[in-house]
């Protein structure tokens, strides 16, 4: 047998579905098997490639042991002359393996290759060849010299910039999306280092190839698409602890003495350094707008309180100084807290959510008000006077900044993207359907056919095109990236699978990919809804904890009480949450509820499929007036 391909999968279902789709036709003629590997995914991976791809063998792992473990499960039970260790978010041109094997055929001193990549713009991906991290390397990366020069054989020795993108090159280390090695190598130099759980691993065997007597090549006579480019999310705090520990462990294992020591202090200190600028960079990102909104309100009521003691009460010392630290810190808070849980910062530029939580946040300082003792009442007028300026100031300041974004006043309003579909009439309709039916807002511009591509750089001009969908069913994979190539980065790419679901692509090889999906939309998976369900938990903790004598004294069962309502307080369980069924792995990840969607009612029998479609509908539509029912009628019980 001459290639074997293996994906290692994990919660990437309609990326995989692509990637499948590309590897078939690039399989062709060539006698080999196909291997996937599903990392215990949750999103249906598993039926998905049984159904569709009968002819990959399939290992399906119950956990999630890592992208080294993985890889060696099916490299030992495969028996290709050849492996190629391929990521599930690429696509292959038909002829890449083609390419590839006869590459390495002809160069016996070859190990390894890796190949050209392009993201999901159509730019060329650096990390298609890059030089070994030594501490030099390492450092120049870290320090942002090899962004400065990146052209530089110095500076920029981690992505050889002074290598062409279209020169085939002897390089150091190769990508692990996309490693395609002689099974003799991997014979003497070994299988993937499982220490590795992520990352760290094809620079790890990318140097024992090398170790072992033979060379790794960058060849860029083919390409393949690479959506998520390097990682995802690589300013996250996990990313930054998973890769630097990974080269610490390369570090451990290969070098010895003084060099290993340098390296590992080098690396320790890009933790610290990186890892700080993740969570400052996260936090601002946060809090900024947050930040501008209190200045804003408490700016406001130190002007109009002001302002209200000479127009209203002509005395300007009227006010005393507790409105200062006292009553205006609760005004500001309240508001930032009501917008905050009507959604006003998921949605930025979303003014009924603000205005929503403005008004009800003035609504409960209006009821807070007639609690406060006499010296903490200052003017109802200012209270009112100050819901008006929020509501006036935070609508503004987002009118402004959308106006900065977006350069127009249409605020509330998304623009509506111009968009052109590639492919046959027939896909083209399909592909139409897609997008009405997964509520993508879109001007059609119409359709080119795949014999009249031709045309397409003066439509996107004269029309002005955001958007192009390709159908792979009526184009090639090679020509797709020609166009992509051609056109620029300026336009947004997406491609539909032939008998996909979904539409993908990505428009940054530091973002994860996009997808246009009629796959169910879960209320619960929302972020705002997230968050209004942790804090109905937190409330009916509270107000357990008022009720304290009540259920210490009449409660038959108080330790299960308590324990449930430590549970919930901590994150550790919801109040509600799914009925027990295997089904639930493929419903939005919940902690364990106390309580069942079907609890209160009584002593039910309920089948297992009658309890899937109740957590089905649970999730699908999720609000905080079922939980608070659930937990009523639970509780009454």
């Amino acid at each position: 047998m001459r290639l074997s391909v293996i994906i290692v999968n994990y919660n990437v279902r309609a990326f995989l579905e692509q990637a499948l789709l590309s590897v078939r036709p690039a399989m062709q003629g060539i006698e080999g098997d196909v291997w996937v590997v599903d990392n215990n995914s949750t999103d249906d991976s598993v039926r998905m490639v049984r159904e569709r791809f009968p002819e990959v063998r399939l290992l399906a792992n119950t956990d999630n042991p890592g992208f080294a473990v993985a890889n060696n499960q099916a490299i030992r039970q495969s028996t290709g002359a050849y492996v190629l260790l391929l990521n599930p978010d690429t696509v292959v041109e038909a002829d890449t393996f083609r390419k590839c094997l006869d590459f390495m055929d002809a160069h016996p001193d070859a190990g390894a290759l890796g190949v050209k990549m392009l993201d999901g713009s159509g730019r060329f991906l650096p990390e298609s060849k890059r030089g070994f991290p030594s501490p030099w390397v390492a450092f120049c990366k870290t320090a942002g010299l090899a962004a400065f020069f990146p052209k530089s054989r110095l500076f920029n020795g981690y992505y050889l910039g002074h290598l062409g993108e279209n020169d085939t090159s002897q390089v150091d280390v190769l990508a692990g999306c996309f490693m395609f090695i002689r099974r003799a190598v991997l014979d003497k130099a070994g299988l993937l280092d499982e220490a590795f759980f992520m990352y760290g691993e094809d620079i790890d065997l990318s140097y024992r190839i090398q170790q072992a007597g033979y060379k790794n090549y960058y060849f860029p006579e083919t390409r393949i698409l690479h959506y998520k480019g390097e990682s995802t999310k690589k300013g996250s705090l996990n990313y930054v602890r998973t890769f630097y520990q990974a080269m610490i462990i390369f570090t451990r294992k290969h070098f010895r003495g003084r060099r290993a020591g340098l390296f590992i202090g080098m690396l320790q200190v890009a933790i610290w350094l990186r890892a700080s600028l993740a969570l400052l960079s996260s936090a601002a990102h946060r809090i900024w707008l947050p930040v501008v909104d209190t200045v804003l309100l408490y700016g406001g009521l130190f002007f109009l309180q002001d302002f209200w003691a000479n127009y209203y009460y002509k005395d300007p010392h009227y006010f005393k100084a507790a409105v200062l630290w006292f009553n205006f810190p609760l005004y500001t808070l309240v508001w930032l807290v009501s917008v905050w849980l009507s959604g006003g910062y998921d949605r930025r530029y979303d003014l009924l959510r603000l205005l929503r939580g403005v008004g009800l946040g003035t609504l409960l300082l209006a009821a807070i008000y007639g609690f406060l003792d006499l010296e903490y009442r200052p003017s109802r007028a200012l209270l009112l006077l100050g819901g008006v300026w929020a509501a006036m100031a935070l609508a503004g300041l987002r009118v402004l900044l959308h106006f900065v974004e977006f350069r127009n006043f249409r605020i509330g309003r998304e623009r509506v993207k111009n968009l052109l579909l590639v492919g046959s009439p027939a896909e083209s309709e399909r592909v139409r359907q897609l997008l009405s039916q997964a509520g993508v807002a879109a001007h059609f511009i119409g359709a080119v056919a795949p014999d009249a591509c031709e045309q397409l750089p003066a439509q996107v001009r004269i029309f002005q095109v955001d958007e192009i969908i390709f159908c792979s069913r009526d184009l090639p994979v090679q020509d797709i990236l020609a166009w992509m190539t051609r056109l620029g980065p300026k336009i947004s790419y997406k491609i539909v699978p032939a008998g996909s679901q979904s539409i993908i692509g990505s428009s940054s090889k530091d973002e994860p990919g996009e997808l246009y999906t009629v796959d169910t939309r879960y209320n619960i998976a929302q972020p705002g809804q997230r968050r209004n369900k942790r804090v109905f938990d937190l409330g009916v903790c509270l107000l357990l904890l008022l009720a304290l004598p009540l259920w210490v004294f009449f409660s038959k069962s108080k330790k299960a009480v308590f324990q449930n309502w430590w549970s919930v307080l901590t994150g550790r369980k919801h109040w509600v949450g799914y009925a027990p069924t295997p089904g639930n792995d493929s419903l939005p990840r919940l902690h364990a509820g106390v309580f069942g969607p079907a609890s209160g009612w009584g002593d039910l029998s309920i089948s297992g499929e009658m309890t899937e479609r109740l957590n089905f509908l649970y999730a699908k539509d999720w609000n905080v007036w079922k939980d608070a029912g659930t937990v009523f009628r639970a509780l009454s019980k």
